[in-house]
């Protein structure tokens, strides 16, 4: 388990790095900002396929509607160096920890945790993927991540 004292940056993961995560890291970047924390913040995915490409525009949209900027956030696939670039490694659901361990090297895993071990107002353990659905899913994105984003700035 990691320190949270000690923590300087802050890496969100999901599948594609084009909804959850890059909402997570729009979203705690402002958030620690705001509190004047400079720490270290990034995104990733699990996977490749939208490697380059900007958030979803549905997770702008619900972000941005919230006064979140995604500006410079482009998806990436998560890489093994992550695991030594990175403090606390946080992934937006369980699969999203099976396919971590499938990339991190096993000394460096105690780094990983959901996300949502951090809400303090949902009982959620996973943020779910929008993609599939319609607005109110991105919206819901949105308030479990504030929510997390709040637990987690209180505890660092």
């Amino acid at each position: 388990m990691t320190d949270l004292k000690n923590v300087k940056s802050v890496l969100f993961v999901c599948m594609g790095n084009i909804c959850r995560s890059p909402s997570a890291e729009a979203i705690f970047r402002q958030k620690a900002k705001d509190k004047g924390l400079n720490l270290k913040i990034d995104s990733s995915g699990t996977i490749s396929s939208h490697a380059k490409e900007k958030p979803d525009h549905r997770a702008q949209k619900a972000g941005m509607a919230r006064g979140y900027s995604f500006d410079g956030i482009k998806a990436r696939k998560t890489t093994a160096k992550d695991f030594e670039d990175f403090d606390l490694i946080l992934a937006m659901d369980n699969q999203n920890i099976k396919d971590l361990r499938k990339i991190g090297p096993d000394h460096l895993f105690d780094k990983v945790q959901l996300f949502l071990d951090y809400a303090e107002n949902h009982d959620e353990s996973e943020v779910p993927d929008p993609y599939y659905g319609g607005a109110k899913g991105f919206q819901y994105v949105i308030d479990l991540v504030e929510d997390a984003s709040d637990g987690l700035l209180n505890k660092l």
